[in-house]
C-alpha cells in the first residue's frame, strides 16, 4: 500500500506574518502543507485530528497585546488543551518560531516537565532594549533528543524579535533542561569563544536559542530557519559560494521523521 502524504498544518490569523514563508518551507520539505485561520482551528479543533505536523509562525499575533504570543497562547489553552494533548500523544510534531516559540512557552506546552502546561520558561524584551534583525550563528546541541535538529551541526538563520531573551522559572527549571538536554540550539561565536552581543543578540541564559520538550518532538526557536530555504536567502551567498540551505535542512527532518513513525 502507498504511503499517504506528510501533512503540516501553519497557523493563520490576526498580526501572523511570516505563514507564507513557513507553508513554503514544508511544502519545499516534502509535505502537504495547509495554512488554517486561528479562529476556524479554535472552533473545529477535530480539524487537528487531519495533520501530522503543527506549525506557529512569527510575527505579531494579536498585536502582541499583554505581550508577546500571551493572547494567542490564552486562546489556544483554553479552547485546544484537549486536542492539542491528544495530538503530542499520537507521536506527532509541533514546532513554534519566534512568535510561535513565544506562544508555546506561554501555553506551557513547552518544556512542560511536569506534564501540567505550567509556564516554566519565558521570552522577555532583549537586554539592547532594541528589535534586533540579523543574522546570527547556531550550535546544535548533539545529545538533545530534538528530532528537528538531529545530524545538524552549525546553522546561520536570521533573527527579527523585540522579545527573544530567554529567561527560566526556577533552578530547578534550569537543571532539569541542562540534565535532560532540552536546549536544542544556542547562540554562537564565529571565533568560537563566548558569544555576547551581537552574536547572542538578545541576552539570553545560557546562549539559549531554542528548546524542545522531553518527547523532542515539540520545539520551539527565536531565529526564522523558514527564512533560509535556497542559497540566495543568505546574505553571503555569493562571495562564499553557499550550496545548502540550513532552514530546509531542519523542515526536511521533521517531515522524514514522521514519514518513517506515522505515515
Amino acid at each position: 500500500m502507498e504511503k499517504s502524504e506528510v501533512k503540516a498544518c501553519i497557523i493563520t490569523g490576526f498580526g501572523i506574518n511570516a505563514d507564507y514563508e513557513l507553508h513554503q518551507a514544508f511544502r519545499m520539505a516534502g509535505a502537504e502543507a495547509t495554512l488554517i485561520h486561528i479562529t476556524d482551528i479554535i472552533e473545529k479543533p477535530k480539524l487537528l485530528e487531519d495533520f501530522h505536523i503543527l506549525a506557529f509562525p512569527g510575527g505579531f499575533s494579536y498585536g502582541d497585546h499583554l505581550g508577546s504570543g500571551k493572547v494567542f497562547a490564552t486562546l489556544f489553552k483554553k479552547h485546544l488543551k484537549s486536542a492539542l494533548e491528544k495530538f503530542i500523544a499520537a507521536g506527532k510534531l509541533v514546532i513554534g518560531i519566534c512568535n510561535g516559540f513565544q506562544v508555546l512557552v506561554k501555553m506551557g506546552i513547552l518544556p512542560n516537565l511536569e506534564g501540567g502546561w505550567k509556564q516554566e520558561v519565558s521570552l522577555i524584551h532583549n537586554d539592547s532594549g532594541k528589535f534586533e534583525d540579523r543574522w546570527v550563528l547556531l550550535k546544535t546541541n548533539p545529545a538533545s533528543p530534538c528530532v528537528w535538529t538531529q545530524g545538524l551541526d552549525e546553522l546561520e538563520f536570521p533573527v527579527r524579535h523585540g522579545e527573544g531573551k530567554f529567561v527560566i522559572l526556577s533552578p530547578t527549571i534550569r537543571r532539569r533542561i541542562e540534565s535532560d538536554n532540552l536546549m536544542v540550539v544556542r547562540y554562537a561565536s564565529a571565533s568560537g569563544g563566548e558569544p555576547g552581543y551581537p552574536a547572542n543578540p538578545n541576552g539570553s541564559i545560557m546562549d539559549i536559542a531554542g528548546i524542545c520538550d522531553p518527547s523532542g518532538r515539540v520545539f520551539g526557536l527565536m531565529p526564522h530557519p523558514e527564512a533560509f530555504l535556497i542559497p540566495e536567502n543568505h546574505p553571503r551567498w555569493t562571495c562564499e559560494k553557499i550550496l545548502d540551505s540550513d532552514g530546509l535542512l531542519l523542515f526536511e527532518n521533521g517531515v522524514e521523521y514522521i514519514k518513517n513513525t506515522i505515515v
